[in-house]
């Protein structure tokens, strides 16, 4: 039975150690943030994560991963729903004339969502009561310990020293603890060579608010979650409770934007959005948050193999920790279970004995399986951030990169065709990869032979928001 310990007990740790465990391995958690997760209920009003940035931001789970919870965790989903999370179809909460009628298939679209805070507590809960997971909270890594090299000139971690000073051996650690995780000094320390890693500003900016509603209930979707405009583009996310978010995403570079921190203000951009109003305002409605503003994002990439030789074995990282790009796609907890049961899978095959092969192993599969979702986000999020600077400047953007026309017109097909609808859920909800998307021919070049708008929703222009802003 080999020891394993995971670094960080948010979604991707606790998700990794269940798998992990569940295959007959000891695993041990180590998160910093001393605070014991209250019942999933009391999450959002009495439990504070100030190591998670984003703990109280919008948060939505893609149907991909329902998809992997289902089939790896599937009393994850169930004690969920028990807690309040909402199952929702983002196809069939179309409206009638977009979707057309109910299909075969149309019930992988579905998936089960709510708030970071009761997610975590949930995930929390499972992992307690998981054999053979161990979770230490208020334990704070500092360091690796080096072991004997399995390899001639690579380092090899034997386990982690915390800032108390204790030593926890370990056969093999697992690095999940998010986007702001640092190592390069940890691996100077023990004679490594620095990884591999990218890393640029996202240049989006968030301003989010949460809401309730007094009946329980939830505004009727007029558009999809995800939709870009001029100014800005909007994601509205329903949760847990009768409760749901609403988000606004610009660029950090559109300084008149940044007025949008006031509530009035907010308020009055979204007024403008004639599918989004809806969700701010109303009967019974009620913000339960001021303007959080979520900055600073970076678009990051680690590997830990370089020209094909590992700069380090006895380590992996999982999830953000490994990439992470600009969230307003909503992929993130869905790359992160997949990249967890990759791990799995790739420890069913190797034996950890065989450190070098492990490592070589998961970085082959991370790269087959994970990063092209990766790299699609990224270039995705580059032609955003250069479409928004191209409204500011009075420019329109334009790209010859196929892939974003391609991008752009299955958006549009999917505002008023059922069949573009679900193609396009397809690929936003990571259901499919691209070649089996595109694969019907008939079907995409009907799709594409279209006109595709550059905003096929109804919304404001830049100038009108200015004029909010103004007024």
């Amino acid at each position: 039975m080999s020891t394993i310990t995971v670094l960080g007990a948010g979604m991707h740790g606790l998700t990794t150690a269940m798998l992990l465990a569940r295959d007959g391995h000891r695993v041990t958690v180590l998160e910093r943030d001393p605070a014991t997760p209250p019942p999933a209920g009391r999450a959002w009003d009495h439990w504070e994560r100030s190591g998670v940035g984003q703990f109280r931001q919008p948060h939505f789970m893609l149907p991909r991963w329902r998809e992997e919870l289902e089939d790896a965790l599937p009393e994850v989903l169930d004690d969920l729903v028990a807690a309040g999370g909402m199952r929702l179809n983002p196809i069939l909460a179309a409206p009638q004339e977009r979707r057309g009628p109910a299909r075969p298939g149309d019930e992988r679209f579905t998936t089960v969502t709510a708030r970071r805070p009761v997610l975590e507590a949930v995930l929390a809960g499972v992992a307690a009561r998981t054999p053979g997971v161990s979770i230490r909270r208020g334990v704070a890594a500092d360091g690796f310990l080096a072991g004997t090299p399995t390899s001639p000139g690579v380092p090899h971690v034997a386990g982690i020293r915390t800032s108390d000073g204790e030593r926890i051996a370990a056969d093999l650690v697992v690095d999940c603890r998010g986007r702001r995780a640092r190592m390069q000094d940890w691996l100077c320390a023990i004679g490594a060579r620095p990884p591999v890693e990218e890393r640029e500003d996202a240049g989006f900016v968030y301003y989010a608010r949460h809401f309730r509603s007094a009946d329980g209930g939830m505004p009727p979707a007029m558009g999809p979650l995800l939709q870009h405009y001029a100014p800005f583009s909007t994601i509205t996310l329903p949760a847990d409770h009768g409760t749901w978010s609403v988000g606004i995403i610009t660029s950090s570079a559109d300084h008149p934007m940044r007025a949008l921190r006031d509530p009035a203000v907010w308020q009055a951009a979204l007024a403008r959005c004639p599918l989004i109003a809806h969700w701010t305002v109303g009967p019974g409605i009620e913000p339960i948050t001021g303007v959080d503003v979520m900055a600073g994002l970076e678009d990051r990439h680690r590997r830990l193999v370089i020209g094909g030789e590992p700069v380090v074995t006895g380590l992996v990282t999982v999830g953000d920790s490994w990439a992470c790009t600009n969230p307003s796609l909503g992929r993130g907890a869905s790359i992160g279970a997949m990249h967890a049961r990759l791990l799995q899978q790739v420890l069913r095959e190797v034996d950890l004995g065989d450190a070098d092969k492990v490592v070589r192993r998961f970085d082959d599969a991370t790269a087959a399986v994970v990063e092209p979702v990766f790299r699609a986000t990224l270039a995705f999020d580059r032609h955003r951030i250069a479409e928004l600077a191209g409204e500011r400047t009075g420019r329109p953007y334009e790209s010859d990169d196929p892939a974003w026309a391609l991008a752009k017109a299955v958006a549009a097909a999917a505002a008023t065709d059922p069949d573009g609808l679900r193609l396009y859920g397809r690929l936003a909800l990571l259901l499919d990869p691209p070649q089996s998307v595109f694969a019907d021919q008939s079907v995409v070049g009907r799709l594409l032979s279209r006109p595709a708008p550059r905003y096929p929703f109804p919304g404001p222009t830049r100038a009108d928001v200015l004029d909010a802003i103004a007024a």
